[in-house]
């Protein structure tokens, strides 16, 4: 165990020394508290002000944040808030640039300032005031300063231009609280009005406008809506009309082609049976020539009877060629009738497609002026929408425009069908005329021909001599006919084998050339007596009565004696 500490006895030579340790760590420790204690803290919401002998030529020394020691006995010390002030400024019947009162009650925050200049302002004008105090100089100063600004203004811009208004509030505020140690947080304006109602008037002429704004806003977008329609219907009405004209179109144009088609299969039909007409009446002439061929040769070889038979046969020739002339007239006559008919087909096809030309074309110009009028009623409407107060006689004027638009259209509509039709009438007219006047041309010929036959055979005295007066008129040309037919053929040698077995009474070249002779027509040689013309050698002469035997005694002139009837 520890032994006890020895008491300290009066009489005991360390006690002076003793006390005086004791005595200065005494001293020491209150030193030490009171420096401790005299350290003061600034807080950040308070501004410590030291005043006293601060030794750096000002009447105190203020500090924000930190801390500082504050010398007893020659310095002392006191905070200063930084809490923001809201005070209220009713301000009343304040005076504008126009002499107009205006009252504008606002709330303004201010607080004091943290820069060293405010500092030091707020550390002599306001340290040791209260909350009270401050507020007051600082109300008194915002008053003057408000009204000072209000002067400077209109009533107009302080209320609409509100920026500009607290930009010269702050500029004029500020430095008059600066001096205090004050600054200017923020400034609300609570209202602005006046007593002569100007502010309220503005105010309603404002909404007045914003609501007359908002109702053309509305009536333009009723106009666009009603346009957009307008045009939307349009464009279907046209699309419609187009369409049906298209379709319309399509049904005409199949019809013309059907109509087309029909009337060339009917013109093909009439030019088949023509031809078939043709082509009969060509094998019926072609049988007659050969029966008249065979009669010929019939009658050449008959010797009695021999001009009967001839005069029978021209009028039989004549008879026939009349009958030619007539059926050839009425050929040409049906042919002419034929395409008459046609003609009237394709001018009523071109008076059908005239018509429905028409009736598209008006539809179509109905159509458009039935668009014009709903386009002139819709502006009518929108501008009725649009708070634009349209006369009766203005709407009048524009129903009338549309409904004269429309008339225009719908009478130049049926003036342009019209004109067609009566275009393709004359058309049809004409071809039904050119054609008719071409077939009573031909009929006339022909029936001027056949009248002329007529009246030859009967100036003749009959058949026979008109149709050798008719021969001669040709003979030239049936001359020609023949020589060219000949003319070509190259004979380099002929030769005749003669056997001299042939029966009859001579050889067979006797026969052969007695047969050629005979085969010719006698009536050739008549033709020559007629007309006076002289045949070639190569025909041969007719035999006369008091003709005799050559004195060479030639073989031609004893067949000629043995046959008188006969030609050489």
């Amino acid at each position: 165990m520890n032994a006890p500490l020895p008491l300290l006895q009066l009489g005991d030579p360390n006690l002076p020394l003793i006390l005086m340790v004791v005595l200065g760590v005494v001293v020491l420790l209150s030193f030490l508290l009171v420096i401790a204690r005299r350290y003061k803290r600034c807080p950040s919401n308070r501004i410590l002000v030291v005043y006293g002998k601060t030794g750096t030529g000002r009447s105190s020394k203020c500090i924000h944040g930190g801390g500082v020691f504050v010398w007893p006995l020659i310095q002392n010390y006191e905070y200063l808030a930084l809490d923001p002030l809201q005070i209220e400024i009713p301000l009343q019947n304040a005076l504008s640039i126009e002499n107009i009162r205006v009252n504008v009650p606002s709330v303004f925050t201010v607080a004091i300032g943290t820069d060293e200049e405010t500092m030091s302002n707020a550390s002599i004008r306001l340290l040791g005031l209260k909350t009270v105090d401050i507020v007051k100089q600082a109300e008194d100063i915002i008053f003057g300063q408000l009204r000072q600004v209000i002067a400077s203004m209109r009533i107009d811009e302080i209320n609409r231009d509100r920026e500009t208004f607290l930009e010269k509030i702050l500029k004029n505020l500020e430095p008059e609280l600066k001096k205090i140690g004050l600054v200017l947080i923020n400034v609300n304006i609570k209202d602005i009005t006046d007593e002569s109602g100007y502010i309220e008037a503005i105010g309603r002429k404002a909404a007045s406008e914003a609501i007359q704004q908002a109702e053309i806003d509305v009536a333009q977008q009723v106009r666009k809506g009603a346009i957009g329609v307008a045009e939307a219907d349009r464009v279907k009405a046209i699309e419609v009309a187009n369409n049906e004209k298209l379709r319309d179109m399509g049904v005409k144009e199949a019809e013309r082609e059907r109509a087309v088609r029909v009337a060339d299969l009917a013109k093909e039909r009439a030019i088949g049976e023509q031809k078939a007409l043709f082509e009969q009446e060509a094998s019926v002439r072609e049988a007659e020539r050969q029966m008249r061929i065979s009669v010929a040769e019939a009658n050449a070889k008959a010797v009695a009877g021999e001009n009967t038979s001839k005069a029978a046969i021209a009028a039989a020739n004549a008879e026939l060629s009349v009958r030619e002339a007539e059926a050839q007239a009425t050929s040409i006559q049906g042919g002419n009738k034929a395409r008459g008919a046609i003609a009237a087909a394709n001018a009523e096809l071109m008076v059908r497609e005239a018509e429905a030309y028409q009736l598209g074309e008006t539809r179509t110009r109905e159509a458009q002026a039935k668009v014009l009028e709903a386009q002139y009623l819709a502006q009518a409407k929108a501008a009725e929408a649009q708070g634009k107060k349209i006369e009766a006689e203005k709407r009048a004027e524009l129903e009338s425009q549309a409904r004269a638009v429309k008339s225009q259209v719908i009478v130049e509509a049926e003036a342009e069908a019209e004109k067609r039709r009566i275009e393709a009438e004359g058309d049809a007219r004409a071809n039904y005329a050119r054609l008719e006047a071409e077939a009573r041309g031909q009929y006339e010929i022909l029936a001027k021909k056949g009248e002329g036959l007529k009246k030859i055979i009967e100036s003749c005295g009959g058949a026979d001599q008109a149709f050798r007066m008719l021969m001669l008129e040709h003979i030239d040309e049936l001359s020609k006919t023949a020589a060219s037919a000949i003319s070509n053929i190259k004979f380099d040698k002929v030769v005749v084998w003669d056997t001299g077995s042939s029966g009859g009474g001579g050889g067979t070249t006797q026969n052969f050339i007695r047969g050629v002779a005979s085969a010719l027509p006698p009536m050739m040689h008549m033709m020559s007596e007629i007309g006076g013309v002289k045949m070639p050698e190569y025909f041969g002469t007719l035999k006369t009565d008091d003709a005799q035997p050559g004195a060479h005694g030639d073989e031609k002139s004893a067949r000629s004696a043995q046959h008188p009837p006969e030609t050489d």
